[in-house]
């Protein structure tokens, strides 16, 4: 064989190889994604388990070293439309352990829940007050904790009058403003009678909203002489939100699992059989504080009123 034509075939050889390492090396990506597209249908749909277990917020909270933190409402409202598209989930339960938050926030998850076309069930563990409530009225079944906090339907914005305490220190704040009704909530002065309606009126415009979202989700099941009388804001067991309609039944996490199943057509013989998909909604802890942490919290504290369902 002549010198040219072993140095070819040495060249092609290790071209050869590469090749089928490559070929190989793809055959493995597309078995593995077969694999798991296929993965669901082995096993059975799952049950999504989604805790809304802190305050609900715009921002969420920022990781720290300390603490892991919590997603935002545009966070919590992708995850439940992503959860919506996932062949594996077969229906959706909601785990509330929250006193309610930004009505903003509220309502952007609320829309999310509300959009989702699998079934969905909530349960009120420790505590699913107004904002919480809001947002599991959207669900398709609602159990509770007996003895878990709900309700607390309504609206507040605070205001602070440090007035007082600023004249003592000899601290005197003028603000130059465009209108007369710009500065409202300011801490350095007292508000004006006019000020306080303006306010009311604002507060009773989204509490009309809230009833009116409740009223529509909850239909013949709510107590109207009852649900009349629990819009003034006042706290309820689980107990007593089953007589007025704003909860299904009480009972354990495990019931609500069991619902949930049942919704989604998923067969088991306990509570135990049923395949659970944890869902994250909490971040992973990371710096002390970050830039974005250091502003959310230095904005908290901002002297714009904010509504709240809480």
């Amino acid at each position: 064989m002549e010198p040219n034509n072993r140095i070819q075939k040495k060249r092609i050889f290790p071209f050869n190889t590469a090749l089928l390492l490559i070929a190989g090396f793809v055959l493995l990506i597309l078995l593995f994604i077969g694999f798991t597209a296929m993965l669901p249908s082995f096993m059975g749909k799952c049950v999504a388990v989604v805790n809304v277990d802190t305050p609900i917020s715009i921002a969420g909270e920022q990781s720290s070293l300390f603490t892991s933190g919590y997603y935002g409402s545009e966070q919590l409202a992708s995850t439940f439309r992503a959860l919506d598209k996932r062949d594996d989930v077969g229906s959706v339960l909601i785990v509330f352990n929250s006193p309610g938050g930004s009505v903003v926030a509220t309502r952007e998850i609320y829309s999310a829940v509300k959009e989702m076309q699998k079934p969905k069930v909530s349960y009120f563990r420790e505590e699913a007050a107004s904002g919480a409530y809001y947002i599991a009225s959207g669900t398709d079944y609602i159990v509770s904790d007996p003895d878990a906090i709900t309700g607390s339907i309504g609206v507040i914005t605070t205001f602070y009058d440090m007035s007082g305490l600023l004249e003592k220190v000899g601290i005197n704040i003028t603000d130059v403003t465009s209108g007369p009704h710009k500065d409202i909530g300011s801490p350095s002065r007292p508000m004006t009678e006019e000020e306080r309606n303006i306010t009311q009126a604002l507060i009773e415009e989204v509490f009309g909203e809230f009833k009116q979202t409740v009223m529509q989700n909850r239909g013949s099941k709510l107590q109207p002489d009852l649900f009349a009388q629990v819009t003034d804001g006042r706290i309820l067991s689980g107990r007593q939100a089953v007589q007025v309609g704003l909860v299904d039944q009480t009972g354990s996490k495990r019931d609500a699992l069991m619902r949930a199943a049942d919704m989604a057509n998923i067969s088991y013989t306990s509570p135990d059989d049923i395949r659970v998909c944890e869902i994250a909604t909490h971040g992973e802890n990371g710096a002390i504080i970050s830039a974005s942490s250091l502003f959310h919290l230095l904005s908290s504290y901002a002297s714009s009123p904010k509504l709240s369902f809480q």
